[in-house]
């Protein structure tokens, strides 16, 4: 077990893990180490072996082709027509072995890119479900949705075809030197060394270039999506405001700057000198050969054989204009991955803290709060107590700190002073799956999954139909439910967007229902239900509150004066608490929410109670 007394420590703790994480060491250390411990990643090395091997191979056959084609055109030449089949079926069995290698190559390299993606994939969302509800605060979803489909899907790239290829072209580069060396005058090799010093000091200065415009681009394509999304998830604003050509223009403007990111890119590639080097080279060998021919040190055959090895350096040269370019992009994808990723968190899971069953005696002791990257004090010395199975009430102006409190129970936020404590141990010293499980909060802005009523009634808790259609009855819901085609087994939409706001709240008090909660947390979930309907539904949730600790965020009078504790606050201070009974006679604060909301004398007000 782990406490934890200050939400300012600098541990990289997570809320939630998903076991042993083989990738921890290497985020901390920076993007190339993360990268490389991906691709040796269990049998990834192996199969990255013999990739390197089936490449080495599938080059020597190329050259080897080259060379015995030399040879035969030199046999034919001098009229030696018996060898002609030999090198016939040798050329024959090498040209289809070398396609078998490749292959195999191109299969195995694909298994591990696949296998990269699916790893980063499964690594970056777990490690985002294990930041702290600040870091989400903090975060612009496309931003997120950026870096979590495009950037772990160039780390595929980055294997098939950016490393793959890299050493194709340099086994490419470097095998024909050899076999130059190996099979003819060694005067020969000036050409090509002269074309690989220069191509490998062009290369360096092509990917110092592009480095910074991979990273432009990953970033003006994250704004973009951020952009995108923010519009169509705010579209009825939008079209309710008439705003479409200001966000097309705010569109438009992000789209432009990724446009001019590619267009600096291709003005690098444009200006790419190994193309240039590699012409002059081939021509220089050819000349080089010829004169070499002409004083008798070789023949037509190797001449022809020479330039063909020559010209399988054009495959370097070319492939690498764009190659380099994504392995650029995919290490700038990797730190904008691991920037996320590496962002340390307050929330410790801690798994080997208390997990017993609660009984819901919540404390608060001079709890200060205030919310990440903020001094501003949302909560200010709150000190209060609810014993097991009472009901407490918190009422207030709008920002005065309701809502907030209440997120601090379930430890979606540490406190920066005080301490919270449930059954006399400070929440901290929970483990934190356990705490949460055994708290159901429902939201005025409740959210739906874009799945069936079932499967969100039943979210977090698996339950039967039959169970479902019981809490789905007690929150008033089964009456809607059944008069839509699929009943229970119909699609909500993205975020319950074909249900009203009343349908939406009662799908979310029966999965709180269905949780069965020690701790229940009922931020004005009502608010979007009409009066009929909420008698019903107060029946019922009065019915599950009995031998369970609530708290209650509402403004109705209904819901309030069954509460066993109300507590009044303002600009994040407790100002009052007691009864309704006691508060309308002793708080102003008090008596003014309901002289403003009832517009009658505060006389009344209580004559009124007393009489109900």
């Amino acid at each position: 077990m782990r406490s934890i007394t200050n939400k300012n420590i600098n541990t990289n703790y997570v809320e939630f893990s998903p076991g042993n994480d083989p990738f921890e060491k290497a985020r901390q250390i920076g993007s190339r180490r993360w990268i490389l411990s991906h691709i040796f990643y269990r049998s990834n090395k192996l199969l990255f072996i013999i990739v390197l091997f089936t490449t080495i191979l599938a080059a020597n056959l190329s050259s080897a082709i080259l060379v015995v084609i030399g040879n035969a055109i030199t046999d034919f030449l001098i009229g030696k027509q018996s060898s002609l089949l030999f090198y016939t079926t040798f050329i024959l069995l090498l040209s289809v072995g070398t396609p078998i290698l490749r292959l195999i190559n191109y299969m195995l390299r694909e298994v591990i890119a696949q296998r990269l993606e699916r790893d980063c994939r499964k690594e970056f969302f777990s490690n985002l479900l294990g930041k702290s509800q600040s870091f989400h605060d903090q975060q612009k979803i496309g931003e997120l949705m950026a870096r979590a489909t495009d950037d772990v899907r160039t780390m595929n790239f980055l294997i098939s075809p950016a490393i793959s290829l890299i050493f194709e072209s340099f086994t490419s580069l470097i095998v024909p030197l050899f076999y130059i060396l190996a099979f003819y005058p060694s005067q020969l090799i000036l050409a090509p060394l002269i074309f690989s010093l220069l191509f490998f000091f062009a290369l360096k200065s092509y990917t110092r270039k592009i480095g910074p415009i991979t990273g432009k681009l990953r970033s003006f394509y994250g704004m973009m999506n951020s952009t995108l999304n923010e519009a169509l998830t705010g579209i009825e604003v939008v079209k309710a405001s008439a705003q479409e050509s200001g966000e097309s223009k705010k569109y438009y403007e992000n789209a432009n700057n990724y446009r001019d990111a590619y267009v600096e890119q291709g003005d690098v590639e444009a200006k790419y000198l190994p193309l240039l080097i590699l012409a002059l080279t081939i021509t220089g060998g050819l000349i080089h050969a010829i004169i070499l021919n002409l004083i008798g040190l070789m023949n037509i055959g190797q001449v022809i054989a020479y330039l063909g090895l020559l010209a399988l350096l054009r495959f370097p040269t070319f492939i690498s204009i764009f190659v380099f370019a994504i392995i650029r992009l995919a290490v700038s994808s990797a730190q904008r991955l691991l920037e996320f990723m590496n962002k340390k968190t307050e929330i410790d899971e801690n798994v080997g803290g208390y997990k017993n069953e609660i009984k819901g005696d919540i404390k608060f002791e001079n709890v200060i709060f205030s919310y990440p990257g903020s001094e501003k004090k949302v909560l200010k010395n709150i000190s209060f107590e609810v014993k097991p199975g009472q009901t407490l009430a918190l009422v207030g102006t709008t920002g005065s700190g309701k809502t907030t409190l209440t997120k601090l129970i379930s430890r979606l936020y540490d406190v920066d002073e005080g301490r919270i404590l449930i059954d006399n141990v400070d929440i901290r010293n929970y483990a934190l799956n356990s705490l949460r499980n055994q708290i159901s909060y429902v939201d005025q802005d409740v959210f739906l999954f874009s799945t069936t009523i079932f499967e969100n009634i039943s979210f977090g808790y698996t339950g039967s139909i039959e169970q479902v259609v019981e809490v789905a009855k007690e929150a008033q819901a089964h009456g809607f439910i059944s008069n839509l085609p699929n009943q229970y087994y119909s699609e909500v939409g993205e975020r319950g967007v074909q249900l009203s706001g009343g349908e939406r709240q009662r799908i979310a008090i029966a999965r709180a229902f269905l949780v069965n909660p020690k701790i229940l947390i009922l931020d004005d979930s009502t608010s979007a239900i009409d009066s009929n309907t909420e008698d019903k539904i107060q029946r019922a949730i009065r019915n599950i509150l009995k031998n369970r600790t609530t708290i209650l965020i509402t403004h109705r009078l209904s819901q309030i004066r069954w509460a066993d504790l109300i507590i009044v606050l303002n600009k994040g201070e407790i100002v009052a608490k007691g009864t309704h009974e006691e508060l309308l006679k002793t708080s102003e604060d008090y008596q003014r929410i309901f002289i403003k909301k009832f517009d009658v004398e505060i006389d009344t007000l209580i004559k009124r109670c007393e009489e109900a």
